[in-house]
């Protein structure tokens, strides 16, 4: 599953940012949603026969839980349709194998989905990631695994590397979570609760469950399959045990991803669109029309596709982003060229994301310039001049593609490594110039 073979080979070091001299007027279209590719192969590889993901994305993330799913046993073939963007997958259930690693790279996905899965399967699965990703918060679903009768050895770090010894089966049950710092918890294990024995009573005890709408979409893939969950409370789940159906399952676009080239309209004063932007969805990055708007944009949708154009400036504004905090960076180098200052809250996890998401803004903004605070909950960014510089991508994707939009309009802006781009969005660079050239893609 090489992005290698089926798009353009994503840039790598250096990124001189090109700078938006006119601006821009693009239609272009966004590879699959890489939250929904990554739910929608763990649903498929427990179904009850051969499923099909259709646009699928294709990335360093995705690609690491196709390795991971392979080396658990489960069949995943690639169909060849054409697409621009890779082919279709084929994925084939069968009976999870252990004495097998899984390298988790650094897919937060990846590493609490496939845990709960893990086990599932007949013996010992070991779960690492690369260096930069051993930090990422695993503990409480670590907590919940064990309280759920699974055998796990993590040497005392409840953190990555560790093991899980698998016995072929989850009982299942009632089990509580603090789920604070990632809503992942909660989906790795609904994910895979319709194979526990007696399914799953999952509770959220924590103060604070953020990213709501990752929760909602893991729950709309599995009932879309036939597995039937009822909340009866807030932060309360019920799954019921079952197989999900194998179907064929078209990925959305991923709109999060969409994010930097709809807000390289307000920046440039022109106006992108993006094809297939869904009527609904449960993807957080639904909600940029609605923030875009609240910034001073237009936004209109006609013929299946978002159109975003730059008004008469951008609004600094009051944010709580505590249910789409990865849109964070790219609002926030909006925000660098607001008429006001901007605060964003509800995002104090993102501390502990690829790295420190509100510590590496602030940090770049300064560097360039720019004056930025960080808060409690989040952090607030009072627009000033920037001047040239290095902007720092810090090994995550999101940071690498915000440096790219403040060079739109700061001349000498170098991202220094754009290459983090590949973990979810490898045709970045070829994206971005032909916005800037006006092609339509």
């Amino acid at each position: 599953m090489s992005a290698n073979r089926y798009s353009p080979s994503p840039a790598r070091g250096v990124y001189a940012a090109p700078v938006g001299e006119r601006p821009v007027h693009a239609t272009l279209t966004i590879p699959g949603s890489k939250s929904l590719t990554n739910r929608e192969l763990i649903i498929a590889a427990i179904a009850d026969g051969p499923g099909r993901l259709i646009a699928p994305l294709h990335s360093d993330d995705s690609r690491r839980m196709v390795d991971a799913l392979r080396a658990l046993g489960i069949g995943i073939d690639e169909v060849d349709t054409g697409g621009e963007f890779g082919p279709d997958l084929v994925v084939t259930p069968a009976r999870l194998r252990g004495g097998v690693t899984v390298d988790c790279g650094q897919a937060g996905t990846v590493m609490r989905f496939v845990a709960p899965l893990a086990g599932l399967a007949a013996s010992d699965v070991h779960l690492t990631a690369h260096e930069t990703a051993l930090h990422r918060p695993m503990g409480g679903l670590i907590t919940a695994l064990r309280d759920l009768g699974v055998d796990i050895d993590d040497e005392g770090t409840w953190a990555l590397p560790f093991t899980i010894r698998g016995h072929g089966r989850i009982r299942g049950g009632r089990v509580e979570i603090d789920a604070s710092a990632s809503s992942q918890f909660v989906s790795g294990l609904l994910l895979a609760a319709p194979r526990f024995d007696v399914g799953l009573h999952l509770v959220h005890t924590g103060d604070h469950l953020p990213s709501l709408p990752h929760i909602d979409m893991t729950i709309e893939a599995l009932s879309r399959r036939g597995i039937r969950i009822e909340r009866p409370a807030t932060g309360e789940w019920l799954v019921e045990a079952g197989i999900p159906r194998a179907k064929e399952i078209a990925i959305e676009p991923d709109l999060s991803n969409a994010a930097p080239f709809l807000a390289a309209a307000l920046v440039t004063g022109g106006a992108v669109s993006v094809t297939g932007w869904p009527a609904h969805s449960t993807q957080p990055g639904a909600l940029l029309p609605e923030i875009l708007q609240a910034m001073g944009a237009h936004t209109s949708r006609h013929g299946g596709a978002l159109t975003v154009r730059g008004g008469s400036g951008i609004r600094g504004l009051d944010l709580d982003l505590s249910a789409a905090s990865e849109l964070t960076p790219t609002l926030v180098g909006l925000a660098a060229f607001a008429d006001g200052p901007t605060t964003i809250r509800g995002i104090g996890h993102i501390r502990l994301h690829e790295t420190d998401r509100i510590a590496a803004l602030i940090g770049n903004l300064r560097a360039l310039g720019g004056e930025a605070e960080e808060l409690p909950d989040g952090l607030r960014v009072i627009p000033r001049a920037l001047t040239g510089g290095t902007w720092k991508a810090h090994h995550d994707h999101r940071m690498a593609t915000t440096g790219a939009l403040i060079g739109l309009r700061v001349p000498g802006v170098e991202v220094d490594d754009i290459g983090t781009t590949a973990k979810t969005l490898p045709e970045f660079t070829l994206l971005w110039e032909r916005m800037l050239t006006g092609s339509t893609a």
